[in-house]
């Protein structure tokens, strides 16, 4: 029997976010040794675009399961369960790309003066809006600063992506379960019907007995007369 076809495109969703997931930790290891993330970054934002794509199919799939009355209450409401904490995980993605945490090529002298250094000229305007965090850093003190937020933003996608591994076993899990039961209950129509036919041909034979029985017992009865009216006939008169 083929497997739900809503678990099946619930595990392949979590499939591409976990791949989503792999692929941004790629992208900061490129960051962090200046390799060229142009390519992977394009192949982000596709990957992004399809997950959206794939979990609004879900949310119609499961909303005409519930209308149509296809799965029993309870186990809209796990799907639902498993559909929100893929959107929530679609959220933590979207944040984790967007922190890139990509550093300007040019020197911070130049940033902070607009390239013109103690030459005069126009205030570079960042210098009004740089962040507490990093006022009064060098540059190598502000790149070791981004590394361990890297760091620790590659660990919560370690911890995410095993959060969607141990999410699509138990959807693997759960359509094997499933897939058992409809066996069972495929297994369990099958014997009925035997038993139906066994009934329907055990209740014809009882019909045809008693038939005949019905037949011979007024065979009995009119042979019983025959003889009484033989008796009476040659019985002597007094």
């Amino acid at each position: 029997m083929s497997r739900d076809p809503w678990l099946q495109n619930y595990d392949a969703t979590c499939r591409l976010a976990q791949e989503i997931a792999e692929n941004i930790q790629e992208r900061n290891r490129l960051q962090r040794t200046d390799g060229s993330t142009v390519k992977i970054t394009m192949t982000l934002k596709a990957s992004f675009q399809k997950l959206k794509q794939q979990i609004t199919q879900l949310r119609e799939q499961l909303l005409r399961l519930n209308s149509s009355r296809q799965i029993i209450q309870s186990e809209g409401d796990r799907r639902q369960n498993l559909l929100d904490d893929l959107l929530s995980q679609e959220k933590r993605l979207q944040m984790s790309f967007k922190n890139d945490g990509t550093e300007p090529n040019a020197s911070r002298s130049n940033l902070m003066t607009g390239g013109y250094g103690n030459l005069g000229g126009p205030v570079n305007p960042w210098l009004l809006d740089e962040p507490e965090e990093t006022r009064g850093l060098g540059i190598k003190e502000i790149q070791q600063q981004q590394q361990r937020i890297i760091e620790v933003q590659d660990a919560g996608l370690d911890a995410l992506a095993s959060i969607i591994s141990r999410q699509k076993q138990m959807g693997q899990d759960i359509g094997n379960e499933l897939d058992e039961h409809n066996e069972i209950i495929d297994d369990l129509a099958h014997l009925v019907d035997k038993t139906d036919s066994r009934i329907r041909n055990e209740t014809h034979r009882v019909q045809t007995v008693e038939k005949k029985s019905a037949s011979c017992g007024m065979l009995v009865v009119i042979i019983l007369l025959l003889i009484a009216i033989v008796v009476v006939a040659v019985w002597p008169t007094s």
